[in-house]
């Protein structure tokens, strides 16, 4: 089996609205959300996705 597409990591402001399964990064503010979901997507080879206002993911397509 053969995964093509998974969540590698979730950003959030708002730790309330997620839990454990993958590597969750927890952010002060919408700014310092982005600018981490920027350097994820460069590091971990994937692309950031707005899922709420207050929670991103980045995905290995």
């Amino acid at each position: 089996m053969e995964f093509e597409k998974y969540i590698l990591a979730i950003i959030t402001t708002n730790p309330d609205k997620v839990r454990a399964g993958t590597s969750v990064f927890y952010c002060e503010n919408e700014r310092e959300m982005k600018r981490v979901a920027v350097n994820l997507e460069a590091i971990l080879d994937g692309i950031a996705h707005l899922i709420t206002d207050d929670v991103m993911i980045i995905v290995k397509h």
